[in-house]
């Protein structure tokens, strides 16, 4: 039986827009079977090709921006499909009015992994390693790391799926690849990773490891199903990453990491109980740089958990405003010309 037949009384089964790749594939199907669960509809994935999955220059070169976002929305705003599955990384900071973000479901492991040869660790890898990479922001800290720390390492650009990147490995062309644990994790290949990279070496991109669920701003019953889905906490974290991006003036393509996460802590209870009670802050840490790990500049700031859109973006912003005074945007600038 289709999912189709599946469907309850006469609703037609709604239609989930979705990149083709395997990774995007495994992430909306995710999502399409919470959304079944929720609705008790049928959900069927619609497969688009976006410019970014057909284009074969590098990320940097192309902008980044959007590449893998804009098919999507234009089937959203046709009424191609009903709403549409992205990787919350390569959406624009701006949200266009016609679309709602409907939910941030909760965020799987943003942090960045290697896959070496012989099982080998970051810090183990042997002089003149080379390293793959399609990322500006994981090269700028990957090559600052190595000179921090006298390793003797090449960041190599590539592009390509989760299966040529690997495969670059396995072919001795490369010693090893950068890719985002939250990918992996989602196909079902964790276990080829060799070495988790702290985020204290290597911060993710704002955003890393979340979905985002976009529908038509007009459809606003289905906007209130979908946001049924959403998480709270995911949703202020990865708001405060992205207007950190936004406030730098910086497109998904460029050298900058930011990740916030939330800090347990202790405080007194009522006055006279002499009693403590669990409070948490929110910590959102910053880093942009020169490709060749020269120069950065890496900050971080903390502030009350956001309860608000804004509160979150002004936490992005205040630590936007401490970076650019330290130098940000000639980095940025550097990378541009």
């Amino acid at each position: 039986m289709t999912d189709r037949a599946q469907s309850t009384g006469t609703e037609r089964a709604l239609r989930l827009g979705t990149r083709r790749s395997k990774l995007a594939m495994a992430q909306s199907g995710h999502v399409a079977e919470a959304v079944r669960r929720l609705t008790g509809r049928a959900v069927e994935l619609v497969e688009i090709t976006t410019y970014g999955d057909v284009s074969r220059e590098q990320l940097a070169q192309i902008g980044g921006t959007g590449v893998f976002v804009t098919a999507l929305r234009e089937a959203l705003l046709s009424g191609e499909v009903d709403f549409a599955v992205h990787s919350l990384k390569d959406l624009p900071t701006a949200q266009p009015e016609d679309l709602a973000l409907a939910a941030i479901p909760l965020r799987e492991d943003p942090r960045d992994v290697l896959v070496a040869r012989d099982g080998l660790t970051l810090d183990r890898l042997p002089a003149g390693a080379r390293v793959g990479t399609g990322s500006p922001r994981r090269m700028a800290q990957l090559n600052a790391h190595a000179r921090n720390h006298g390793l003797r390492i090449e960041t190599v650009p590539i592009r390509g799926n989760v299966d040529t990147r690997i495969g670059y490995v396995r072919s001795g062309e490369l010693d090893a690849v950068v890719l985002a644990a939250a990918g992996l994790n989602r196909i079902g290949r964790i276990d080829e990773v060799t070495d988790f990279l702290s985020v204290d070496t290597v911060l993710p991109a704002p955003g890393q490891g979340a979905l985002a669920i976009e529908c038509p701003a007009a459809d606003a019953a289905l906007a209130a199903t979908l946001a049924q889905l959403d998480h709270e906490h995911t949703r202020a974290a990865v708001t405060a990453e992205r207007s950190l991006l936004a406030a730098l003036e910086a497109g998904c393509s460029a050298p900058v990491g930011a990740l916030a996460d939330l800090l347990p802590g202790s405080g007194s209870g009522p006055a006279g109980s002499g009693a403590a009670q669990d409070v948490h802050e929110m910590r959102l840490r910053g880093v942009v740089g020169t490709t060749d790990g020269s120069t950065l500049v890496q900050l971080s700031t903390t502030g009350p958990v956001p309860t608000s859109h804004d509160d979150a973006v002004a936490l992005g912003r205040e630590l936007a405003a401490e970076m650019l005074a330290k130098g940000a945007a000639g980095l940025m600038g550097e990378r541009a010309l």
